[in-house]
């Protein structure tokens, strides 16, 4: 991973770049092991107590990754791509966070308008976390694609 996010093809990422990418990897994997194992029957897919432990256990984990990886990617990498972020950046968080928005928009939808007539409980709850780790994962990855395709807002 160290490998693919220090260099990709011909293309030599900044930092933000570069915690773009630890961030979706980090999201997948993490949130690959939550949803993995409640489709293979975990009991947190059931039991409450289960459902926040193994949760709150991934995305601590998750977090911890994150805030690693930006720290060693920080002490890393030269002092003028850690700058604050310009116009650009600004630009390409807003349009992450904006595509974000509209799958959680819908996600929430699903979860609060029709779920409540199929579904209850821990079930309900997962799927209004799977919505929100859907949209957190938008928003990553069109900061990511933002940055590989050079957008300029």
């Amino acid at each position: 991973m160290a490998l693919l996010i220090t260099y990709a093809g011909d293309h030599q990422m900044n930092f933000r770049e570069k915690t773009a990418w630890l961030n979706v990897v980090a999201m997948v994997v993490a949130y690959s092991v939550y949803f993995g194992l409640l489709l293979s029957g975990h009991p947190a897919g059931r039991e409450v107590f289960p459902m926040l432990w193994l949760f709150g256990s991934i995305a601590v984990a998750h977090a911890v990754t994150v805030i690693v990886g930006t720290v060693i990617l920080s002490a890393r990498a030269p002092k003028s791509e850690r700058a604050r972020a310009d116009e650009r950046d600004r630009a390409i968080r807003r349009r992450g966070a904006t595509m974000a928005y509209y799958v959680l928009l819908v996600g929430m939808m699903v979860v609060g308008v029709y779920l409540p007539f199929v579904e209850s409980g821990v079930p309900l709850a997962n799927m209004g976390l799977f919505a929100i780790v859907a949209a957190e994962l938008v928003n990553s990855v069109v900061v990511l694609m933002s940055y590989r395709r050079g957008w300029h807002g």
